[in-house]
This record gives structure tokens, C-alpha cells and sequence, in this order.
């Protein structure tokens, strides 16, 4: 009797295991940082103007 009472408790509790069954993780996507180089890009052309400007001015 003891074995019908563990065999039996033991199928209940393995099918409430595979109730939700198989799932496909979800996995987040991977971030990506770019850096951006317009920072420089910022100082360089209104120095190339001053030059430009500073060249045509001592003609």
C-alpha cells in the first residue's frame, strides 16, 4: 500500500513539473553604444574658418 501511495504521489507532483511545459527563453537584445566623433568634427571647422579668414586678412 505504502508503494501505490509513493508512486502515486510521485506522478503528481513529475506531471505538475511539465504543466507549462517548454518555453523558448527570451533573450534581450544586445545594446550597443557607438561613439561619435562629430565632437571634434565641432572645433576643427570653425578654426579652419578663423585661419581661412586670418589668411585672407593679411593679404
Amino acid at each position: 500500500m505504502k508503494k501505490i501511495a509513493l508512486a502515486a504521489a510521485l506522478s503528481v507532483a513529475a506531471t505538475g513539473a511539465f504543466a507549462g511545459g517548454m518555453v523558448e527563453p527570451m533573450m534581450e537584445p544586445a545594446v550597443v553604444v557607438e561613439e561619435s566623433s562629430s565632437s571634434s568634427a565641432g572645433i576643427v571647422i570653425p578654426l579652419l574658418l578663423l585661419a581661412v579668414v586670418a589668411v585672407a586678412a593679411a593679404d
